[in-house]
């Protein structure tokens, strides 16, 4: 297939990725948008009484949602917002009942990403211990108070809905700890006298306000939040096509010369690199290969004893050297495009002769100022979630594009 053959297969391609982006979220938030806020409710009362948020799935994929999910609420990139418990439990673990056999409590929130029986099983085992139960993604639907299931066929698509609709309940959950009374507990046990957690809420012992009203606006935003994503994602693979083709063309190139792509970024970041390599080592499309990649953010081990005996800017730069070979392609993803342990892997990376890929937010920071990377895809926000739901878009894209780009 010739340059130009691929360069319009590509456009085509992004085209349709984004009219179905578009469709779907829009149909689910409008629909969805009023269980979320009332979810958001559900789960403030859980938190108020002690509970913790306690995530879990089996798959590749689902891994990166559950590590994402708990990442955002233990330390929120927003500031002001509090700390909130939260774990994840994915298949290195071991077995998923076993886990949450010994880890859930009553009080918890358990949330389940994928399908599958052992899935459904831990699942099942948490609502029994009288967890609040979610699912995502239509998997372990059965037993789930709360169940999201995005309507499309692309599974891609529908991570995307989901890790928009788990932001929001991230974000929004907050609203309801800042108006007063409106956390009366579900049981007999109010939660007006917030115990051992009520140096977090001293609102609790105070007077209601009016729970529908704070509901509605509840609503609002999240359908806010859902037209936003969906603006910037249009931005993301509109005005970045041209960085997209070319970052695509270079990945396919690399791969077919027998070289692996290295993914990387930092918290909610990381877990989009995650994915991504789980994307490309278990094909979502039974049509495509698998391809090689690592993922230099999966080793604890490894990124603590940089960490502690070096230093966090080295953490990256460091896998960089015993990794990176000619041929490689290194793929960077920063909400700042200013992170500094990022910046150190790329110039590694460009001094052991990988390409370079690099997926930042604001307007690029240092990594598109100082053209720190051969590709750089700018998604053009300042609000870190929204951005991270972005670059989960162009991260699918390429994924796609590469499988179209010409060898």
């Amino acid at each position: 297939m010739n340059a130009l053959a691929t360069a319009a297969r590509g456009g085509a391609l992004l085209d349709a990725a984004l009219a179905e982006r578009l469709r779907a979220s829009g149909a689910f938030y409008e629909v969805e948008a009023g269980r979320l806020a009332r979810c958001c409710h559900a789960m403030a009362e859980r938190f108020a009484r002690g509970g913790r948020l306690v995530a879990f799935g089996a798959s590749p994929a689902a891994r990166s949602d559950v590590r994402h999910i708990a990442v955002e609420f233990v330390h929120p990139v927003i500031v002001g917002k509090r700390a909130l418990p939260a774990l994840g439990l994915a298949g290195e673990g071991g077995s998923l009942g076993r886990q949450v056999e010994l880890a859930v409590e009553e009080e918890d929130v358990a949330v389940a990403f994928g399908g599958g029986e052992e899935v459904a099983d831990a699942l099942g085992l948490a609502a029994e211990r009288g967890c609040l139960t979610l699912a995502f993604d239509g998997g372990a639907t059965g037993p789930a108070e709360w169940a999201f299931a995005p309507a499309s066929a692309d599974p891609l698509v529908r991570q995307e809905v989901c890790e928009t609709a788990y932001h929001v309940l991230w974000e929004l959950v907050h609203v309801f700890f800042e108006h007063r009374g409106l956390l009366a507990g579900r049981s007999e046990r109010r939660v007006h006298d917030g115990g051992a957690s009520s140096f977090l809420y001293p609102f609790l012992a105070e007077s209601e306000h009016d729970l529908d009203a704070v509901l509605a606006d509840v609503r609002r935003s999240a359908l806010a939040k859902a037209r936003e994503v969906g603006e910037l994602r249009t931005q993301t693979l509109t005005e970045n096509r041209d960085a997209l083709l070319a970052a695509a063309a270079a990945l396919r190139a690399a791969l077919d010369g027998g070289g692996r792509v290295l993914a990387l970024g930092n918290g909610g970041s990381a877990t989009d690199a995650m994915d991504l390599v789980a994307d490309l080592r278990f094909p979502p499309d039974p049509r495509w290969p698998p391809r090689r990649a690592l993922d230099l953010t999966e080793d604890a081990a490894i990124l603590t004893a940089i960490a502690n005996d070096v230093g966090v800017e080295a953490i990256f730069a460091r896998q960089t050297i015993a990794h990176g070979r000619t041929g490689d392609c290194l793929l960077a993803l920063s909400t700042s495009g200013g992170s500094a342990n990022v910046i150190a892997a790329l110039a590694e990376a460009r001094r052991r002769g990988l390409q370079t890929i690099a997926l930042v937010g604001y307007d690029g920071g240092r990594v598109a100022a100082e053209r720190l990377a051969d590709h750089v895809i700018v998604t053009r926000s300042e609000h870190i979630p929204r951005i991270q739901e972005a670059q989960a878009s162009a991260c699918h894209a390429l994924r796609a594009l590469i499988e179209l780009a010409a060898p």
